[in-house]
């Protein structure tokens, strides 16, 4: 075999096959080798505290499904990071090396040894299931029956709570009961004036069809005297596969007045084929810093400030590109993106071209997975400068080669506006390209935005 003719890719996997041969793959333990793999990449969801349904904490967690590891690893597909890493980074990035993956696989084949795990650390992971620490207030929603119907429910709940004195709030994260079945939630504030008691009116109203058309009379959502009270858009969202995230001091939060509610203008649960409760919560986190930059939210697509070109709607046995783009008028220093679709999504691609034509990538998304939709925060501000276009390509696929294509044989699926605005049921689609920014100032290229 002359290796020198052979191409790149096939010479690299050839030469870590030779590692195996000539490198003894006895001298690869988990101790040693995998488990700072594992910890690193698998266990922030799998652990007994975890959204995962499994732990991966201990060598005997691993060890019994060390076949299954090596396999997911080795397709890519654990751990789910849909975002190309070659295109753009983020942090709490989870992509294995070429040599985390090879690691994982020689050890398999080699036994699965243990090594001296005598000294090795386990990480600690809290009964609080989040990322960002232990919370500073807790808010339970009202426990919320799901239906054995095989539908999809969109509720709108009020979160009410009542506090001592007015904080400054860092953070707000979701914290799903039902895992399996809440889809998403959509959540603002409300700072209510001192007279209001936020506990008035009912804490759940259903919405007939998924739309914004919600029943506010029936929550009680003004303040005594009939006035609009403080509300703060997009406090706190999730979907699947999201976390928390904490920005810098001085960027972003707001003030947590001691009256004041959550609302969750639509909540969504999944179908279902047996009856469940759901209990979520929100976690709070303060701070004392105050509040120097404002962040805003900036929203293509569906529901959004820019059309869709062409209409998404994506004839059976077809599939369809569309495109939808803004041009912005003001420098902008771009925090947290979130692209979403649904269930026949393709591939997602996002980027800014200059004034000048050169292109700021944001992101790439070859191969939509419906089930992982992150809220993909950068290493550092991306600044993108007035007169830039964002642009978004993405394409769908309602073939019956899609596995997640609800319709078998398919069927025209479409965006369907509904009472001023698209129905968010997964069997119609969507095309969303949210962007939480703030306005750029000098320097905001050099803001670390790590945790």
């Amino acid at each position: 075999m002359n290796l020198l003719r052979m191409s790149k890719p096939k010479l690299s996997g050839v030469l870590l096959s030779l590692c195996s041969v000539f490198f003894s793959c006895n001298d690869i333990t988990f101790s040693k080798d995998i488990a700072p793999i594992i910890h690193q990449n698998c266990t922030p969801c799998h652990n007994p505290n975890g959204g995962a349904p499994f732990s991966l904490l201990t060598y005997h967690d691993v060890k019994k499904r060390a076949k299954m590891v090596a396999f997911v690893t080795q397709s890519r597909y654990m751990p789910p990071w849909p975002a190309n890493p070659q295109y753009s980074h983020f942090i709490n990035e989870r992509v294995l090396s070429e040599n985390d993956i090879q690691l994982i696989q020689d050890w398999y084949k080699s036994g699965s040894k243990s090594g001296d795990t005598s000294g090795l650390k386990t990480p600690d992971f809290p009964v609080y299931q989040s990322v960002l620490g232990k919370p500073d207030m807790v808010i339970s929603l009202p426990p919320i029956a799901i239906l054995p119907n095989q539908l999809d429910q969109f509720l709108t709940v009020k979160i009410p709570y009542q506090i001592d004195k007015e904080r400054i709030v860092k953070a707000v994260e979701f914290i799903p009961g039902q895992k399996k079945v809440v889809h998403h939630f959509n959540g603002h504030y409300l700072g209510f004036n001192d007279l209001t008691n936020p506990f008035d009116g009912n804490r759940v109203a259903s919405i007939e069809s998924p739309n914004f058309v919600n029943e506010f009379a029936q929550l009680k959502l003004l303040n005594i005297d009939q006035t609009t009270p403080e509300r703060i858009h997009s406090a706190v969202n999730y979907l699947p596969g999201s976390f928390g995230v904490k920005y810098p001091d001085g960027i972003g939060g707001f003030v947590l007045k001691k009256n004041g509610a959550f609302v969750g203008n639509d909540i969504h649960y999944g179908p279902s084929s047996k009856r469940l409760t759901d209990s979520s919560i929100l976690y709070l986190y303060f701070t004392d810093k105050p509040i120097k930059r404002n962040t805003y939210e900036l929203m293509l697509g569906t529901n959004g400030v820019s059309p869709i070109i062409p209409p998404l709607v994506v004839p059976p046995n077809k599939i369809s590109n569309h495109v939808s783009e803004i041009t912005i008028y003001n420098s902008i220093s771009v925090l947290t993106i979130n692209p979403h679709m649904h269930l026949i999504g393709k591939s997602f691609k996002a980027f800014a071209v200059k004034p000048n034509g050169d292109t700021i990538p944001l992101i790439e998304i070859p191969n939509w997975r419906f089930q992982w939709q992150y809220f993909y925060t950068f290493k550092k501000p991306v600044k993108i400068p007035k007169g830039s276009r964002i642009i978004v390509n993405a394409s769908f696929d309602n073939t019956s080669a899609n596995p997640n294509n609800p319709n078998k044989p398919p069927q025209m699926i479409a965006e369907r506006l509904e009472n001023g605005g698209a129905s968010m049921r997964t069997t119609d689609e969507m095309l969303q390209f949210i962007i939480t920014y703030m306005n750029y100032e000098d320097g905001d290229e050099n803001i670390s935005l790590e945790p």
